[in-house]
């Protein structure tokens, strides 16, 4: 077989599997999601509101964390101190973001957990506003700010996720 017709076929199953890939991805990101139980595979499609839209959802404080990066006083959310078995989710759009088993008292007034639930359920940006270098964490759906992550949480990550109460909402156990 000559060289460049080899090439050729060998380019053509390249785009070919790729193409598949693709096509299956987009047809991945418009399934149901039963229950969730496949959301470490899932490809979310961006929830997108105008910002009428969340303030008629998102109570004024709920709107200032979540669609405008701001953050609630330390010790006056509703979940910093919250012990029972559940999962965290996304205020906006309900996602399930944190694991109770994975929560710990961090001391700083806010809820910390030490991973997401799901690692393709949050994005992570840099975020150098106020004259610091951090690390700000998005819901990967909706968008919306969390809170930031440290790399000062105990083990076995190392890492604080620290979440702000008003940009989450708690499922308990058996809800």
């Amino acid at each position: 077989m000559n060289a460049s017709i080899f090439n050729y076929l060998i380019g053509f199953l390249i785009i070919s599997f790729s193409a598949c890939d693709a096509t299956s991805q987009v047809a991945k990101s418009k399934a149901p999601l039963a229950n969730f139980a496949d959301l470490e595979t899932y490809t979310f499609e961006e929830v997108e509101k105008s910002a009428d839209e969340w303030k008629s959802e998102l109570s004024d404080l709920e709107f200032k964390v979540l669609r405008e990066q701001g953050t609630e006083r330390k010790f006056s959310g509703d979940l910093w101190d919250k012990k029972e078995e559940g999962v965290y989710t996304c205020r906006g759009c309900a996602l399930p973001l944190f694991d109770s088993s994975t929560k710990f008292e961090s001391g700083t007034g806010w809820p910390s957990f030490y991973i997401p639930k799901y690692a393709n359920t949050v994005d992570e940006e840099k975020d150098s506003k106020f004259g610091m270098v951090r690390t700000e964490v998005h819901c990967a759906r909706c968008k919306g700010h969390l809170g930031h992550v440290f790399d000062d949480g105990p083990a076995p990550t190392g890492l604080r996720y620290c979440m702000n109460s008003a940009s989450m909402d708690f499922k308990g156990k058996g809800e």
